[in-house]
C-alpha cells in the first residue's frame, strides 16, 4: 500500500473527520496519514485502543516513535498516560494495550536501525521554555540526532510562527488551531512539509499545542524489507 508517499509533496490531513479502520487485531483502529507497505509498513497513523485491547508480543524491527494523545497507553514497562513520548528502537519488544482505552500517534520503520536509544518521557513533567527569537513559542525538547529534531511547542494565541524546512517538517496538532494560509487544522490534524519550504502560520483564538519533528538530514522513504 502507497499513500502519501511522494515525500517531495506538502501534504496535510484532516484525521478528526476521517472513518476509523480495523487494524487485523480486535480493538484497534487506525487513521493512516501516510504508508508504504503492508501490514509491515514505514508509516505513520493516529492509532485507536479500545478498553481491554492489546497485541500480542511482538518485536520492532524497523523501530516504533509514538505520542500518547488520549488515555493510557500500556505495555510491560509501564503505563503512560497522555503527553507521553515514547521511542522503541530497532529490534526492541513489548506487548501493548489499554485497560481503559487510548489513542495514539506513531511512527513506525523512521529509525536509523543501528539506534538502541530508548526514550520514555512524561512530557506532563516538562516545562516550556520560551524561545527569545520566536515571540509568543514554547518548546519541550524531546529528542535529538543527527537525522531529526523533535519537540513540543506551546504557541500563544494569535502567535505568528514562520518555519523555513529545509529537509522536511512534520506538525501535529495536540489541542487548539491553527491556519496555514486558507487552511485551518484542528486537534489531530497533520502537515508534513517537503525539504526546502517555507511556511508561515497563526495559532488559533485560544493557542496551539503541537508536536514538530524536524528533519536534520534527507529522508530515505521506503518500504521495509520483511
Amino acid at each position: 500500500m502507497e499513500l502519501n508517499n511522494d515525500f517531495n509533496q506538502r501534504v496535510a490531513v484532516h484525521s478528526a473527520s476521517q472513518a476509523w479502520l480495523a487494524s487485523p487485531i480486535a480493538g484497534v483502529d487506525r487513521r493512516m496519514l501516510d504508508r508504504i507497505g503492508g501490514e509491515v509498513a514505514r508509516a505513520t497513523s493516529i492509532v485507536r485502543y479500545a478498553p481491554n485491547s492489546h497485541f500480542s508480543p511482538h518485536v520492532h524491527t524497523g523501530g516504533e516513535e509514538f505520542l500518547v494523545l488520549e488515555g493510557v497507553f500500556q505495555d510491560e514497562h509501564g503505563d503512560f498516560p497522555a503527553g507521553s513520548y515514547i521511542r522503541n528502537p530497532p529490534e526492541s519488544s513489548h506487548t501493548p494495550g489499554s485497560e481503559k482505552g487510548c489513542v495514539i500517534f506513531v511512527k513506525l520503520w523512521q529509525f536509523d536501525l543501528a539506534d538502541r536509544t530508548d526514550i520514555r518521557v512524561d512530557t506532563a513533567e516538562m516545562l516550556y521554555t520560551p524561545v527569545a527569537e520566536r515571540p509568543g513559542v514554547g518548546v519541550k525538547a524531546l529528542f535529538t540526532d543527527a537525522k531529526e529534531r523533535v519537540s513540543m511547542e506551546d504557541w500563544d494565541a494569535k502567535a505568528e510562527i514562520s518555519f523555513s524546512s529545509p529537509h522536511g517538517m512534520e506538525i501535529l496538532v495536540i489541542d487548539g488551531s491553527f491556519s496555514e494560509g486558507d487552511e485551518q487544522f484542528s486537534t489531530q490534524s497533520w502537515l508534513r512539509l517537503p525539504a526546502a519550504s517555507e511556511t508561515k502560520i497563526m495559532a488559533g483564538d485560544e493557542g496551539t499545542r503541537v508536536w514538530v519533528k524536524e528533519h536534520l538530514a534527507p529522508v530515505v522513504a521506503k518500504a521495509p524489507q520483511t
